[in-house]
């Protein structure tokens, strides 16, 4: 790596992990990349995303920001990945927590809102 990074400060590609604010129970909507926010909201819209390698930045991300293995919007990218991969039908459970998930973070006043 030629560039010197501060230690609370590592980014893996572009977007930037604060080693400080890892794992938190709290994720508050404006400190979430517009990248990742986007790619999220598309795992809520009618059209998700389709390529598994962009699905699976913003799982890396919300493992990392938000709650570890059982951040909602960690286990719906990954759900949503392993649907892609298989084309095994996806969880619907899983998706309507995820989308309560948005609503608890401040992504949305409403799950209906989200699609």
């Amino acid at each position: 790596m030629s560039q010197r990074q501060r230690q609370t400060d590592v980014s893996i590609d572009d977007i930037p992990v604060d080693v400080s604010n890892t794992q938190s129970s709290e994720v508050d909507p404006a400190e979430v990349p517009e990248e990742i926010e986007s790619i999220t909201r598309g795992l809520a819209g009618e059209q998700p995303p389709t390529n598994p390698l962009v699905v699976l930045k913003a799982a890396r991300w919300w493992y990392i920001h938000g709650e570890g293995g059982t951040d909602p919007a960690f286990q719906w990218a990954i759900e949503w990945v392993r649907h892609l991969a298989t084309d095994a039908p996806s969880d619907v459970n899983q998706f309507d927590a995820f989308l309560e998930y948005l609503v608890t973070v401040g992504f949305a006043d409403e799950t209906e809102s989200l699609r």
